[in-house]
């Protein structure tokens, strides 16, 4: 097996949700709303769940805000990549893959812009080879399609195996299963079950990172804590 590592962007190799926090107290802060706003805000954001142009016509209709919605939606994806961090730990660990052999993508679901800001602003865009977007290419995980693209930027074939890590049952892990590739589900502990059982289950990117690193995983491995 090709040594092929992808990785999802939000809430894997960056913490998406603490990003989109800072913004919402900003947002708060700027426009003069209730501390019972704020809350609102995150709670309808739901994660990542909502759609942001669905979020932010909620939000413009809640506040009676002048701007309309894909103004507002424009102005968050410009701000948002200011907000985001990656822990040295894992840009560390990246780079470290890499040194170990490894050729490293990002293939994430979002805007161009934002998620482009997100990865040269907080360094990843100097630890990986390569990286997809969705917005930038009209499909999205898990659509086979966008991992067939950043595995060609990789210079990699997906028919000669690899790992994708990432958060979410559907768009990683069964996803990166479909392509044929051995999949490390990130756990962040919110009650979600794979339907597609992971090769690996951890908490913690890096120690999925060190896995590959150390082990040099069969495809088929198996090892104690895997579901």
């Amino acid at each position: 097996m090709q040594r092929l590592a992808l990785f999802d962007l939000d809430n894997t190799l960056i913490d998406r949700l603490g990003a989109f926090r800072r913004w919402a107290a900003e947002f708060a802060s700027d426009r003069a709303l209730s501390e019972h706003d704020l809350a609102w805000m995150i709670e309808l954001d739901n994660d990542g769940a909502l759609p942001m142009d669905q979020f932010f016509q909620a939000v413009r209709d809640r506040f009676g805000l002048s701007e309309p919605a894909d103004v507002l939606w424009a102005r968050y994806r410009g701000r948002l990549p200011f907000l985001v961090e990656c822990r040295p730990e894992v840009l560390a660990g990246l780079a470290a893959l890499r040194d170990a052999g490894w050729i490293v993508g990002i293939v994430t679901n979002g805007m161009k812009d934002n998620q482009t800001g997100k990865i040269v602003r907080s360094g990843l865009a100097d630890v990986v080879t390569a990286w997809a977007i969705s917005g930038a290419e009209g499909f999205k995980k898990p659509d086979p399609r966008l991992f067939g693209v950043v595995a060609r930027r990789c210079g990699a074939n997906l028919d000669d195996g690899g790992w994708m890590t990432g958060d979410s049952p559907e768009a990683d892990i069964a996803g990166g299963r479909a392509v044929g590739l051995s999949t490390i589900w990130i756990d962040r502990g919110l009650n979600t079950i794979p339907s597609t059982a992971p090769d690996r289950v951890v908490t913690d990117v890096v120690t999925g990172i060190e896995f590959l690193i150390e082990d040099e995983p069969a495809p088929d491995s198996r090892l104690a804590g895997d579901v």
